[in-house]
């Protein structure tokens, strides 16, 4: 059982703010990253994988209502991937970046690509869409296209946040770590 710690609901809460203004700025600039994720690996990294699947759950509520409805269907995505996040930071905290960003990236981009494509037929808010409505005209289909599309967009994606999270984990000073633990 987790137990809450207050200092460790302060980093849910940092988190979630992390993850709105990334999400803002990737999609006030029609970048085809999301950039939503950071916070929630800082959380999942330092906390472990409970606190890892807050973040993006309460910040995809919060920008669902206020300024990318498409977050709030995406939230179950988010959970899958700060309890992944936060099971291979307590296995293996020193895992190859681009390794640990195709865990990571697999399953969440799975079920990123059923959602985009049962839901909303391909389109979402991400500057990608254009790629999978061209790819889903070709025989690989909707399903396919959205997961190929969701697939490197959200490698990209984790790879850039994991790096953002081991260069901030790495210098946070040791008494910070340990009130978290």
């Amino acid at each position: 059982m987790t137990k809450f710690r207050p200092f460790s609901i302060c980093m849910v809460a940092l988190a979630i703010v992390i993850n709105i203004v990334g999400a803002n700025i990737a999609l006030w600039l029609h970048l085809p990253l999301y950039f939503d994720s950071i916070g929630t690996f800082l959380t999942a990294s330092l906390c472990g994988p409970v606190y890892g699947m807050l973040p993006n759950l309460l910040s995809g509520l919060i920008l669902g209502m206020t300024s990318d409805i498409y977050a709030l269907y995406y939230a179950p995505v988010g959970i899958l991937l700060g309890l992944i996040t936060g099971l291979i930071f307590e296995k293996k905290p020193r895992m190859n970046l681009f390794l640990f960003a195709l865990l990571v990236s697999l399953p969440t981009s799975l079920v990123s690509a059923c959602i985009t494509a049962f839901l909303f037929g391909g389109l979402t808010s991400s500057g990608m869409t254009i790629f999978v409505q061209i790819l889903a005209k070709t025989p690989l289909g909707l399903m396919l296209s959205c997961f190929i599309v969701q697939g490197i967009t959200d490698y990209a994606d984790r790879l850039l946040g994991l790096w953002i999270t081991q260069r901030v984990t790495e210098r946070l000073p040791s008494s910070f770590k340990n009130r978290l633990l």
